[in-house]
């Protein structure tokens, strides 16, 4: 096979759902396993944002270190584990520094190196398990925060003294996932032709 040929194969596109063309049996699908609709404001924001975020963890599932790192849309610095460092940062910037008022520093992205959280995410299994840990990490914190806040309303301040109610954050990351799990479809369905809803 000549070189860069097997990076140029179009794999076969396929799910697990069968010939429905569905990601997987919904019946199985950790999404809808509530399988009822939420009630009020909260309860509606809350249940979308877990959705994405299960939805970003299954795009990446089943993957190696190799295929997390693939920036398989040329010329784009793009790649699921990139989504993953990316999406840890967002969590952290509008959860611990915008609404908790803590000043932690970026886990990946920097002033000094433009696309750092893309360029840094290579295929080193180090780096995909710490990618994760802070991943989930920074999960974890936002879910307590809004748990702990009385309201919606609650409001947190931007670098430049702004202020945003945490509605308006919890909106901004179904947007943010929304986005992003956008380009997880077509990530993954490059990598090795797995499509889904």
């Amino acid at each position: 096979m000549a070189e860069g040929s097997e990076r140029d194969a179009v794999p076969e596109r396929w799910n697990a759902a069968g010939a429905d063309g569905m990601w997987m049996d919904m019946a199985l699908d950790p999404r809808f396993a509530t399988r009822t609709a939420p009630e009020g404001e909260r309860a509606t924001l809350l249940q979308y944002l877990q959705r994405y975020r299960l939805t970003m963890e299954m795009k990446c599932a089943d993957l190696d270190t190799a295929q997390l790192a693939s920036r398989s849309v040329p010329p784009s610095t793009m790649s699921l584990l990139g989504l993953i460092r990316h999406m840890a940062d967002v969590e952290r910037h509008w959860f611990r520094r915008v609404m908790a008022q803590s000043d932690p520093p970026f886990l990946y992205w920097s002033e000094d190196v433009p696309d750092a959280e893309w360029l840094g995410a290579v295929a080193d299994p180090a780096l995909v398990d710490d990618a994760w840990r802070a991943w989930r990490g920074e999960v974890a914190f936002a879910e307590k925060f809004v748990d702990d806040s009385p309201d919606l309303a609650v409001k947190g301040f931007n670098p430049d003294g702004t202020s945003v109610a945490l509605r308006s954050v919890l909106v901004h990351m179904i947007e943010e996932y929304a986005r992003h799990c956008g380009h997880a479809d077509m990530l993954r369905e490059r990598i090795d032709g797995r499509i889904g809803q």
